[in-house]
């Protein structure tokens, strides 16, 4: 098993996570009519604090899951789990960047500061298309369906994201 296959559940896990719940900050704070200063410290702060509990979830599960099973002989190859973790938080934060990408680049462009938003859920869906495809490929499944699926899953968290912040934008001031 080569090591892009080995970890794919760790880039798979880490990067729709990362693109979803940052974009669903995003996404929230903006339905919540929130300024674009306040949706990148949102969105930074969930960047790296989940990121990080991922990865440290991550550790841990797998190096329980090593220890649970130590003594049986006919295991699987083991993963290690300091690379399991460091993999989850390195597709999450590189991922999980994309939907802060145009907020950040509006703060240099000035140009893109109107559209802002529809760029991060372009580049957001562009995010999850290019998940599902890696996994579909890697798997050897359908990439099409793969892509689909998870642009699918994660435009409804989006969407879910949006609607609670609109909803709850009373009180933001």
């Amino acid at each position: 098993m080569g090591v892009k296959q080995k970890y794919l559940p760790e880039f798979v896990y880490g990067g729709i996570d990362g693109s979803i719940t940052t974009f669903a900050v995003v996404a929230g704070a903006i339905g919540a009519s929130l300024s674009a200063g306040v949706v990148l410290i949102l969105g930074f702060a969930n960047l790296f604090a989940d990121g990080f509990s991922m990865a440290i979830s991550n550790y841990l599960s797998t190096k329980a899951h090593m220890e649970l099973h130590k003594n049986h002989k006919h295991k699987k190859e083991v993963k290690n789990p300091f690379k399991t973790g460091v993999a989850t938080f390195v597709a999450f934060v590189t991922i999980g960047f994309i939907p802060l990408l145009s907020f950040v680049l509006a703060l240099f462009i000035p140009s893109l500061e109107t559209s802002k938003f529809t760029y991060s859920i372009i580049l957001t869906a562009l995010a999850f298309l290019f998940v599902g495809a890696v996994k579909g490929l890697i798997v050897k499944k359908s990439v099409p369906r793969s892509a689909t699926e998870t642009l699918i899953i994660g435009g409804i968290a989006a969407a879910l994201a949006y609607v609670v912040g609109y909803l709850l934008r009373g009180l933001a001031g």
